[in-house]
């Protein structure tokens, strides 16, 4: 699923003939996106493969940043799927397919740190965040 068709609220929408001025009505996306629109977005690679879907956004409270995208891949219907804590930096919004694009083949995926849903890691934890950072190319943001 894409955002668009998660938008509950016209964002994305062009609303013809209303509001004021030049850009009326197109609303602040992609620059500016709903948060429970991106849930659900499907994530490729750069090789148009289909690597997972975004599950969840992890906030930095502290900092008021997106710090993760939590990608699920693998498994069937919703059994067996790993997640991955991406750091948003790593993905790419594709606006004309309305997808994010990880620049990651799906082999490397497969071998990367993730998790399972019943045991999630200390994402606060700075260790654990350098590790992901430097495994998807990444540079830490600061605090």
């Amino acid at each position: 699923m894409n955002y668009e068709e998660r938008d509950h609220y016209g964002i994305y929408k062009a609303n013809i003939g209303g509001g004021i001025g030049d850009d009326a009505g197109t609303g602040p996306g992609p620059a500016l996106m709903g948060a429970d629109t991106l849930i659900g977005n499907d994530v490729y690679s750069r090789k148009a493969e289909m690597l997972g879907e975004v599950k969840e956004i992890m906030l930095d409270i502290r900092t008021g940043r997106i710090a993760y995208a939590v990608l699920s891949f693998g498994g069937f219907i919703g059994i067996g799927d790993k997640l991955f804590a991406i750091p948003w930096e790593a993905l790419t919004l594709d606006t004309m397919n309305k997808r994010f694009v990880l620049d990651v083949e799906k082999e490397r995926l497969e071998r990367a740190p993730g998790f399972d849903k019943d045991k999630w890691p200390d994402m606060a934890n700075p260790a654990w965040a350098e590790d992901i950072h430097a495994y998807y190319g990444s540079a830490m943001y600061s605090v």
